[in-house]
């Protein structure tokens, strides 16, 4: 999982340059017009506003979540998908969690106009991927989960 660690480090780098870029626009626009726009908002809460209010706690969360995600992922020598996909969700986890730490928010960018959708960011995005590919790969390849070597039952799950 370590050399594809630089995935993480570019989520992280691409979810922060662009909440910096998105905190200069002074209205919306569209992207892709009738598809995808820009619109500057600012969450307190989490995915579609759950727990408005409490970034300190959800940036405590978040940080929990990754050090028992990690711990827990420790166990595996994780194959090509699932490592990507971790990193994928590892990125974005941390983009969020220091957006709430220290600015009290979470900055929102894209926003989806052929559907009422929430609007979301590069943190957001990345997560969104990496959970899908993990479900793909806990699916469809297993041979991507094998246990590590020295763990007592040495089958993959």
């Amino acid at each position: 999982m370590r050399k594809y660690g630089w995935i993480a480090l570019v989520v992280l780098v691409l979810d922060q340059l662009s909440k910096l870029a998105a905190q200069r626009l002074t209205q919306s626009l569209a992207l892709i017009p009738g598809v995808l726009g820009l619109r500057y908002a600012e969450n307190t809460g989490m995915a579609f506003g759950l727990f408005a209010g409490r970034p300190w706690l959800l940036g405590l969360l978040s940080g929990a979540v990754i050090i028992i995600g990690l711990a827990a992922l420790r166990r595996y020598q994780l194959g090509r998908v699932a490592s990507v996909a971790a990193m994928l969700m590892l990125g974005g986890a941390v983009g969020n969690m220091l957006d709430r730490l220290f600015r009290g928010y979470v900055i929102d960018m894209f926003e989806v106009l052929f559907v009422e959708f929430a609007v979301f960011n590069v943190a957001d995005a990345a997560l969104t991927l990496g959970c899908g590919l993990m479900i793909v790969s806990l699916m469809l390849i297993p041979k991507d989960w094998s246990k590590k070597h020295g763990d007592t039952e040495g089958n993959p799950v």
